[in-house]
């Protein structure tokens, strides 16, 4: 069995005005995906490889981390 039993839980970040910055690997390298929810579409901000980067698009005292919930073994 692996060392590993539940996928690695990665956090989303959540801004002002639909902003969502996401972790992603690009051309095997990690960075972080910025784009923004406009009248139900999602456009691309930018693919930013440092935090500084980030604050370019959104007021980093403003993002939110979205966590990702279990759902409890008795609601199943």
């Amino acid at each position: 069995m692996s060392e590993f039993a539940y996928p690695a839980v990665v956090a989303v970040w959540r801004g002002p005005d639909g902003i969502l910055i996401e972790p992603i690997v690009l051309e095997q390298r990690p960075c972080l995906r910025v784009t923004q929810d406009v009248n139900g579409r999602r456009y691309l901000l930018g693919y930013c490889t440092s935090v500084k980067q980030v604050a370019r698009h959104v007021d980093l005292a403003d993002l939110v981390e979205v966590i990702p919930l279990r759902a409890h073994r008795s609601a199943l």
